[in-house]
Protein backbone atom coordinates (compact mmCIF):
# COMPACT_ATOMS: atom_id res chain seq x y z
CA UNK A 1 0.00 0.00 0.00
CA UNK A 2 1.08 3.35 -0.63
CA UNK A 3 1.15 6.20 1.75
CA UNK A 4 -1.75 8.04 0.69
CA UNK A 5 -3.44 4.46 1.72
CA UNK A 6 -2.07 4.49 5.04
CA UNK A 7 -2.96 7.82 5.38
CA UNK A 8 -6.57 7.07 4.75
CA UNK A 9 -6.72 3.48 6.23
CA UNK A 10 -5.40 5.37 9.68
CA UNK A 11 -7.91 7.56 8.95
CA UNK A 12 -10.60 5.51 8.94
CA UNK A 13 -8.84 2.95 12.09
CA UNK A 14 -8.40 6.00 13.98
CA UNK A 15 -12.08 7.83 13.69
CA UNK A 16 -13.78 4.04 14.59
CA UNK A 17 -11.35 3.21 17.42
CA UNK A 18 -12.75 7.02 18.83
CA UNK A 19 -16.13 5.93 18.13
CA UNK A 20 -15.70 2.60 20.20
CA UNK A 21 -13.55 4.30 22.77
CA UNK A 22 -14.91 8.18 23.29
CA UNK A 23 -14.47 10.64 25.32
CA UNK A 24 -12.38 13.52 25.76
CA UNK A 25 -8.71 13.72 24.54
CA UNK A 26 -6.13 16.26 24.16
CA UNK A 27 -5.52 16.73 20.86
CA UNK A 28 -8.10 16.68 17.57
CA UNK A 29 -8.29 15.47 13.85
CA UNK A 30 -4.70 15.20 13.18
CA UNK A 31 -3.90 13.29 16.46
CA UNK A 32 -6.66 10.71 16.25
CA UNK A 33 -5.24 9.88 12.21
CA UNK A 34 -1.90 9.66 13.69
CA UNK A 35 -2.89 7.35 16.21
CA UNK A 36 -4.58 5.58 13.86
CA UNK A 37 -1.93 5.11 11.33
CA UNK A 38 0.74 4.73 14.25
CA UNK A 39 -2.26 1.90 15.63
CA UNK A 40 -2.33 0.42 11.87
CA UNK A 41 1.61 -0.31 12.17
CA UNK A 42 1.66 -1.24 15.68
CA UNK A 43 -1.59 -3.88 15.14
CA UNK A 44 0.23 -5.28 11.90
CA UNK A 45 3.37 -5.97 14.30
CA UNK A 46 1.07 -7.78 17.10
CA UNK A 47 -1.04 -9.52 14.41
CA UNK A 48 2.52 -10.99 12.63
CA UNK A 49 4.00 -11.45 16.44
CA UNK A 50 1.64 -13.67 17.24
CA UNK A 51 0.81 -15.99 14.22
CA UNK A 52 -2.29 -13.56 12.52
CA UNK A 53 -0.34 -13.19 9.69
CA UNK A 54 0.85 -10.06 7.69
CA UNK A 55 -1.50 -7.13 7.29
CA UNK A 56 -1.17 -6.64 3.28
CA UNK A 57 -4.03 -4.41 1.88
CA UNK A 58 -7.40 -3.24 2.54
CA UNK A 59 -9.69 -6.27 4.22
CA UNK A 60 -11.67 -6.50 7.50
CA UNK A 61 -9.01 -8.72 9.07
CA UNK A 62 -6.50 -5.39 8.32
CA UNK A 63 -9.16 -3.12 9.53
CA UNK A 64 -9.85 -5.10 12.90
CA UNK A 65 -5.83 -5.29 13.37
CA UNK A 66 -5.60 -1.76 12.72
CA UNK A 67 -8.17 -0.83 15.22
CA UNK A 68 -7.21 -2.86 17.92
CA UNK A 69 -3.60 -1.24 17.41
CA UNK A 70 -4.89 1.89 17.50
CA UNK A 71 -7.08 1.56 20.34
CA UNK A 72 -4.07 0.37 22.24
CA UNK A 73 -2.13 3.61 21.27
CA UNK A 74 -5.25 5.93 22.37
CA UNK A 75 -5.79 3.93 26.01
CA UNK A 76 -1.69 4.63 26.16
CA UNK A 77 -2.03 8.00 25.47
CA UNK A 78 -5.45 9.02 27.46
CA UNK A 79 -2.99 7.78 30.30
CA UNK A 80 0.19 9.62 29.49
CA UNK A 81 -1.87 12.58 28.79
CA UNK A 82 -4.10 12.70 32.06
CA UNK A 83 -1.16 12.64 34.43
Amino acid sequence: MGILSWIVFGLIAGALAKLIMPGKDPGGIIVTILLGIAGAIVGGFIGTAIGFGSVGGFDLRSLVVAIVGALVLLFGYRQLKGK
